[in-house]
């Protein structure tokens, strides 16, 4: 193919949309934020913008997240691709669009208002424009799989966290009830958290004891083929 080739063909505009999940300790959440233009200005929307000539799809997405949120290296994998002709009434683009999971504790509340952004319970979310409500069904569907296989989870909390807090976050995940005592044994049995000697006394008088999570002892249990389920 050559450069005439090339020139023949339409130019459509690539950008990156994110979807950002957090956890307030009881629901799973979305952050959102108000469009400042047109089409579409005032309502509510996902992170998102233009990849730039100079960068590729996954710089694209960590910038955006950087300027929305203020967070850099923050759990981040690209979801897919959305191309539908008619998706953008602006005209032809095309999005790639990315889940991200951050800590709810962690986020700017400076940044939240100057960009009219906002936690969403997923039962409760607004009208989006676009596809970006394909793109939260599909991202909560991939979020749901991955847990099952990986610990991405414990990006959604605190850096230590009771087994109280993280049963609520499966719970919220799977949006099912889990029984306490197979919970606590079977995520003690894979050995990767540590228990630390602090306890959060606020949910019950007798406490709950802390934990945080070990990322040096799962990788080597995952290089010997340990599942996390």
């Amino acid at each position: 193919m050559d450069i005439i080739e090339y020139r023949n063909h339409d130019r459509i505009l690539l950008a990156v949309d994110c979807i950002i999940f957090g956890f307030d300790g009881r629901k799973l959440q979305a952050l959102c934020i108000k469009r400042g233009i047109d089409p579409e200005k005032g309502r509510w929307s996902l992170m998102g913008g233009f990849v730039d000539c100079n960068e590729d799809v996954d710089t694209a997405a960590s910038r955006v997240l950087k300027q929305r949120t203020g967070l850099a290296d923050i759990y981040m994998e690209q979801l897919y691709c959305f191309g539908d002709v008619r998706r953008d009434s602006a005209g032809r683009v095309v999005s790639i669009a990315y889940f991200s999971l951050i800590n709810i504790e962690a986020y700017s509340e400076q940044l939240q208002d100057n960009h009219e952004a906002r936690w969403f319970d997923l039962e409760k979310m607004p009208s989006l424009i676009f596809d970006h409500e394909q793109m939260v069904v599909i991202a909560k569907k991939r979020l749901r799989e991955k847990v099952a296989t990986h610990p991405i989870g414990f990006a959604l909390l605190p850096e230590k966290f009771t087994l109280p807090q993280l049963q609520n976050l499966y719970e919220a995940i799977y949006e099912s009830p889990l029984d306490k005592r197979n919970f606590a044994r079977k995520i003690l049995s894979l050995g990767i958290l540590n228990k630390l000697t602090e306890k959060e006394k606020q949910s019950s008088r007798k406490g709950a004891f802390y934990y945080i999570f070990d990322k040096d002892k799962y990788s080597a249990l995952e290089q010997e083929g340990l599942k996390f389920t």
